[in-house]
């Protein structure tokens, strides 16, 4: 009877040892490391960009839920959330910030840590805004990929060869955004080169977007340039559905826009770079330093003509455009 109440004792011991082994596994795992997503803008919008984004993680070995955590937040087109929503992020001392949505969640995740990775999408000027000290050696806690190319030349360019008898060309541009004094530099060089005059349009809100397409119906301007920047992107459809009512040739920066019914668009491939800053951060969860990783700079851009909305609008898109578009939506 004793050795049976012995072997009985053991057994039992056994089992709870068996269960507590795990357990006590588990608990010695180490969580998982936190990446916090800063957005200008809201998620339904950006559901592609962020898909690239964590596309370019996966491309490092990392996979949410697996191996990494994701803090999202969202501003919701509400800028001045932004400092509150960094804030948090740093508090809760996650391992990355990932910023984007325009420089200024760039520059509120700079002003809420100096400690904590940086990785962000960049479109204007990082050195000029004081995000880095240089494109190769960006030198603090902030790298990523830039948005930006110089490419509003390109675009009043690619608009004159659609209307090519166009005069004046109104341009819609968010002054709350640093990287427009480059965009409207550029524009005006090009303008006075191709023989447009420009009509600049501030548009940072709803109502001034709606104001403006108001002076579109009043002035009627032979083209309509949108600038790059969250705003316009966030309200894609939107502005694509007032250049239809108003049946202005309009070119965009983004694919997005020819996409929701817009005539065309020349610019980066917002994927490219969301890919970009997801492998920056997959590599600096390894223990790389964004100060040694080089700020990214677009070297593909892509010409997307919507030949549908062409015909609705009357006009006939050039053989040799056609040719070297990108995408063709019919």
């Amino acid at each position: 009877m004793a050795i049976d109440i012995g072997r009985r004792q053991f057994i039992s011991t056994l089992g709870g040892a068996a269960v507590a082994w795990p357990l006590a596994a588990r608990a010695q795992q180490p969580a998982l490391p936190v990446v916090g997503f800063l957005h200008s803008g809201s998620a339904e919008p950006y559901a592609h960009q962020v898909a690239a984004f964590k596309g370019g993680l996966n491309e490092t070995g990392y996979v949410e839920g697996q191996n990494v955590a994701i803090e999202y937040r969202w501003a919701e087109g509400q800028i001045d959330r932004l400092p509150a929503l960094a804030a948090d992020l740093a508090q809760r001392q996650v391992a990355v910030i990932v910023t984007s949505g325009g420089d200024v969640s760039a520059l509120a995740a700079k002003a809420a840590t100096s400690s904590i990775p940086i990785v962000s999408t960049i479109g204007g000027d990082p050195v000029q805004e004081g995000l880095i000290a240089s494109f190769n050696r960006p030198g603090g806690n902030l790298t990523g990929a830039t948005l930006f190319a110089y490419s509003a030349a390109k675009r009043l360019e690619l608009l004159h060869q659609l209307v090519p008898k166009a005069v004046t060309i109104m341009t819609l541009f968010d002054p709350s955004d640093p990287a427009v004094v480059l965009d409207r530099e550029a524009a005006q060089a090009a303008s006075k080169t191709l023989g447009l005059q420009l009509r600049f349009a501030n548009v940072g809100t709803v109502s001034e977007l709606e104001a403006a397409f108001e002076t579109v119906d009043r002035d009627r301007p032979d083209g309509l340039f949108v600038g790059s920047n969250p705003f316009f992107i966030f309200h894609r459809e939107q502005i694509v559905g007032l250049a239809a009512r108003h049946a202005i040739p309009t070119i965009y920066p983004q694919r997005e826009f020819p996409a929701a019914g817009g005539l065309i668009s020349y610019g980066t491939r917002l994927a490219d770079t969301y890919r970009q800053v997801g492998i920056y951060t997959g590599r600096i969860l390894k223990g790389e330093r964004p100060a040694d990783l080089p700020v990214v700079q677009p070297t593909k851009f892509e010409l997307v003509i919507n030949l549908k909305t062409a015909k609705t609008l009357g006009i006939d898109v050039p053989p040799t455009l056609l040719a070297t578009a990108d995408e063709v939506i019919e």
